[in-house]
């Protein structure tokens, strides 16, 4: 055995670990600000064309879309100091306006919190929003309008990050090579191509990577 395992041991020996009482205060303790301080995440779902569709919202406004994966995997998502509640009167709004997309009404008006992206994340995800229905960006466009020419890379993952897809549609951002580019939402392209056809976009002069 080296010395530094010979001491680690000794160390170990000699100090001793929390008695019982010390643990369970703390837990009080950790128990109590939780409830105290902690934010609180209202959630629910919705069935779509694209599947089940899980919504989150805060106090600043609408904070996460996820679709093609089960719960589990959303609410690991979530702000995990957060209370999580469920609440469809709290995601009413939002559910009302997805569902209208679905039939057609391209139109959101939703508070939308992006607080946890980047600046540049954030102004990325401005100009994705002001894309109408039925028409496309691209990647180099989107770079463009940021005041970023050589970003499209940045872009691409600043679009890979947007938390809310759909209401912030960011499948209308394509590649300039004539492909559709990649989508970090739901089934993936699958999902992408059928929202651009929703739309009535040109997904024919578009294609898949082979």
């Amino acid at each position: 055995m080296n010395d530094e395992k010979r001491i680690e041991g000794m160390l170990n020996d000699t100090l001793p670990g929390p008695t019982p009482e010390v643990v369970v205060r703390s837990h009080r303790a950790v128990k109590e600000w939780f409830a105290r301080e902690a934010p609180t995440v209202y959630w629910d779902t919705i069935d779509t064309p694209v599947g089940r569709l899980y919504m989150a919202a805060g106090e600043a406004g609408l904070s996460h879309i996820s679709f093609g994966i089960e719960e589990t995997r959303f609410m690991a998502t979530l702000d995990p100091l957060a209370h999580a509640v469920r609440s469809p009167e709290r995601l009413l709004d939002a559910a009302r306006q997805i569902e209208a997309y679905f039939r057609g009404e391209f139109h959101f008006d939703l508070p939308v919190d992006l607080d946890m992206l980047t600046p540049f994340q954030r102004e990325v995800l401005r100009v994705v929003a002001s894309i109408p229905a039925g028409a496309v960006m691209t990647y180099r466009e989107v770079a463009a309008a940021v005041g970023r020419p050589r970003a499209s890379r940045a872009v691409g993952n600043a679009v890979a990050r947007n938390p809310v897809p759909i209401v912030i549609p960011c499948h209308r951002v394509v590649a300039s090579n004539g492909l559709l580019g990649g989508y970090s939402g739901g089934g993936g392209i699958r999902d992408k191509i059928s929202l651009l056809r929703l739309e009535g976009a040109p997904v024919q002069h578009l294609r898949a990577r082979a």
